[in-house]
């Protein structure tokens, strides 16, 4: 017998809550088609006063590249002068919290939203993601639900992120892990 697979972002008894009304969700998809996803550079310092307005905690100097998607503003939290670059994702179905003076490349993906696939009606399985003042995640990289990367970590460009990652450490690739220290080319050539 199949199961009737719901697809309905409101419906609590699946494990999630998008954590505002139906139609402050619908209001918050007006505004992000228009400011957000728009390629016209709106003003970073309105795009902050946006996602203020519907419940981000977002810092000061914060930079905002054209067509960043953010999903739920209110479970969204941004440190001083972090840059998020064009085309990032931020897909919060549960709080993301990025720390100061990060650096978001061009079409990097912090997915805080899964399904368990082991079940029929494929109940989400969201979990917080965690990134530490500093941070720097390489153009076109995904970080999975649940992780935590350190202060001043460095994540190249494409890589996979499916577990935490230390803090000071460059790191790379499918899976991703710690290649070197961030800081030690700059201290040898010192």
């Amino acid at each position: 017998m199949a199961t009737r697979v719901r697809n309905d972002l409101f419906d609590a008894s699946r494990g999630f809550s998008v954590g505002r009304p139906g139609w402050v969700f619908a209001l918050w998809y007006l505004v992000k088609c228009m400011f957000f996803l728009s390629p016209l550079p709106w003003p970073s310092g309105w795009r902050s006063l946006l996602l203020r307005c519907f419940g981000a905690n977002v810092g000061e100097g914060v930079y905002w590249k054209p067509r960043v998607n953010v999903h739920f503003p209110w479970k969204l939290t941004v440190g001083d002068h972090t840059w998020v670059g064009e085309e990032v994702c931020i897909y919060n179905f549960e709080p993301v919290t990025i720390g100061a003076h990060c650096c978001l490349s061009q079409r990097a993906f912090l997915c805080a939203g899964n399904h368990d696939y082991r079940r029929p009606d494929m109940a989400y399985r969201n979990a917080p993601i965690t990134l530490g003042d500093g941070v720097w995640i390489g153009a076109q990289s995904f970080v999975a639900p649940g992780l935590t990367i350190g202060t001043d970590a460095v994540i190249t460009a494409g890589s996979v992120v499916v577990r935490d990652l230390p803090a000071g450490m460059v790191c790379q690739g499918n899976p991703c892990v710690p290649v070197r220290h961030r800081w030690a080319d700059a201290n040898a050539a010192a």
